[in-house]
């Protein structure tokens, strides 16, 4: 190796710990998924049912996706695209492509998701400075729709949420994304912590508990699995490049098929922790549980206006879904930029400037989504809705299938045993054949049902 070389191969970072490197990857998987979208889907699809198919769709399906983009990032170290073109490099077979639809991913999503985090970051500084303490329970629908009928408050939120991430991810690998998971992840479980207890010490709770734990078998449909997948890949940041680029700052003596599994575990417990900090406290002031997406920012408002202390409990859950928000923006800005620094050789600083500022001038678009473009479709939807239909029906969808043929048969068992066990340092031998068969077949199939679905060509 030359001189240059080794300067070069310094020069990228990694993780530094394997508390970083779970940090990292449970920052990336849980976001306003857990906090908004778990919730508000359990809700819409008979409570406990739906968590029982849920998990089973996060252990058959985003697991074997999660630990594949493991196995291709750490195999290559490298981005999102140049790991596939590392280990495809030949030009004939454009498997970096994945790696294009995952960078791609990572922008659509935050187009919308940035906006939406916008939201949730005005709430939590609404919270915190009084401004919802003359807010009636009955008037948080109103107050809701001013806000997002608006036009400056929302831009200028979106941005700020931009700026905040961007810090971040210019500070580093080391020094700004693991630094700052290690520090928010505990605050975040906390929080979440304080808000079950009171909500679980509310009169009339346990019907909310019971609605999340005692499952009704007979509301299990094909659409009610397929809300499940559709959640389980989104959820885990598996299919947008997060995790392909996180893995390539795994360490080589790292257990990577064992984080994979904390960090799918620890997931799933925090969104039955905000499930925990959901229902017992609607159910016991009769709200609706299936309440939508409107669930987050009407519905529990008007929930914590009405319980004791409700001020207090409000500004705790809106900074944890900050919290939550922060860690899932963080990886996904972390793909464009790693991307930009070693393929294009630009900058750290540049490349996040350049994306961020790309992310805000397109975003704006889902954010006036509601207010002075609400009238303007494309393709029937608004921007906001684009956006997210694109990134969720059609980019992680096919970049999920296509991680999974790659890792399944284009790399193929020999090298999952290798890469996956640590040249046989391992010993798991036994998971590693279970997850060789359920990236083969049974991932790809399930994600393309998903696809199918969306794209409308099937329906359930």
């Amino acid at each position: 190796m030359s001189d240059k070389e080794k300067s070069t191969e310094t020069k990228r970072e990694g993780f530094s710990t394997t508390l970083g490197v779970l940090a990292a990857t449970l920052g990336s998987a849980v976001g306003l998924g857990n906090i908004w979208k778990f919730p508000s889907l359990t809700g819409q699809n008979g409570g406990a049912a739906f968590v029982f198919v849920y998990l089973i769709c996060v252990l058959l399906i985003g697991l074997p996706v999660m630990i594949s983009e493991f196995i291709i990032g750490r195999r290559a170290g490298a981005n999102n695209v140049g790991a596939f073109k590392k280990l495809e490099p030949s030009p004939t077979k454009p498997w970096y492509m994945t790696g294009v639809v995952g960078v791609a991913a990572a922008f659509l999503i935050m187009f919308f998701y940035t906006d939406v985090a916008g939201w949730v970051y005005s709430y939590a500084f609404k919270s915190l400075t009084g401004g919802f303490s003359q807010v009636g329970a009955t008037e948080t629908a109103d107050v809701f729709a001013k806000y997002v009928g608006s036009v400056a408050g929302p831009l200028v939120w979106q941005w700020i949420v931009l700026a905040t991430i961007s810090v971040i991810i210019i500070a580093g690998v080391t020094k700004g994304i693991e630094r700052m998971t290690k520090t928010l992840l505990p605050i975040l479980l906390v929080l979440l912590l304080i808000c079950d207890i009171r909500a679980l010490t509310l009169p009339g709770a346990f019907a909310g508990v019971e609605y999340l734990f005692r499952p009704d078998f007979t509301k299990i449909t094909a659409g009610v699995v397929l809300a499940a997948l559709g959640l389980a890949f989104f959820k885990l940041s598996v299919g947008m490049g997060t995790m392909t680029t996180y893995g390539s700052y795994i360490g080589k003596k790292e257990n990577m098929p064992a984080n994979a599994v904390k960090v799918a575990l620890s997931d799933t417990l925090v969104s039955i922790l905000a499930g925990l900090a959901v229902f017992p406290a609607v159910f016991a002031f009769g709200f609706q549980p299936d309440a939508g997406p409107s669930l987050l920012f009407i519905t529990i408002p008007a929930v914590f206006k009405t319980m004791p202390f409700g001020q207090l409990f409000l500004t705790m859950f809106f900074v944890l879904a900050s919290i939550a928000a922060t860690g899932a923006m963080i990886s996904l800005l972390e793909v464009p930029v790693a991307y930009l620094t070693e393929e294009k050789r630009w900058s750290r600083m540049t490349a996040t400037l350049v994306s961020a500022g790309t992310m805000g001038v397109i975003g704006s678009l889902a954010t006036l989504s509601t207010s002075t473009l609400s009238d303007t479709l494309v393709f029937g939807k608004t921007f906001f809705d684009l956006f997210d239909f694109a990134s969720s029906n059609i980019a992680l969808p096919v970049g999920g299938i296509l991680i999974c043929l790659f890792v399944g048969w284009k790399l193929g068992p020999k090298v999952i045993m290798d890469e996956a066990s640590n040249a046989g340092a391992l010993n798991n031998v036994v998971f590693l054949k279970v997850f060789t068969v359920l990236v083969r077949y049974v991932a790809p199939l399930a994600i393309l049902a998903v696809l199918l679905n969306g794209l409308g060509i099937i329906t359930f």
